[in-house]
């Protein structure tokens, strides 16, 4: 288990991201495994593009979201903070409804920086992008 908190439930992340980007696009964590993270978003008015499509800033916004919480959920936060250093996403194929799920793997846990490996699927379980993020872990000041 990569967790700093060995006890920790997904139950517990669900007040995490009160009134940001995450909770303004619908964001949910939804499973906690001993190495990945997991969480869903809706594809509806806050996160379609003009065309009706899902938008990659959505989809960036949602695995930039599960690889910080990832890495804040592995350091000791009495003592260090993680910031993004930098995302980037493939958009495989497009979603048009329901929702999308991520999925965060980490490629990278080091005591300087955390690279993340996030793959977004439709609810069909279709591959509709696939990002990595590369976190910063800093002392707390």
């Amino acid at each position: 288990m990569i967790w700093f908190r060995k006890n920790l439930t997904v139950h517990e992340l669900h007040s995490l991201g009160h009134g940001t980007m995450a909770s303004h696009v619908g964001i949910e964590f939804t499973e906690l495994g001993d190495n990945y993270l997991k969480a869903r978003m809706p594809v509806d008015q806050r996160t379609r593009q003009p065309y009706g499509l899902l938008h990659g800033g959505a989809s960036c916004v949602l695995a930039e979201t599960i690889g910080s919480i990832g890495s804040a959920l592995v350091i000791d936060t009495e003592k260090f903070i993680c910031v993004g250093l930098e995302i980037n996403a493939n958009h495989i194929r497009s979603a048009r409804e329901g929702y999308v799920t991520g999925i965060a793997t980490p490629l990278h846990l080091g005591s300087g920086t955390h690279v993340w490996d996030i793959k977004i699927y439709d609810e069909g379980e279709k591959l509709v992008c696939v990002s990595r993020l590369t976190v910063a872990i800093l002392p707390k000041r």
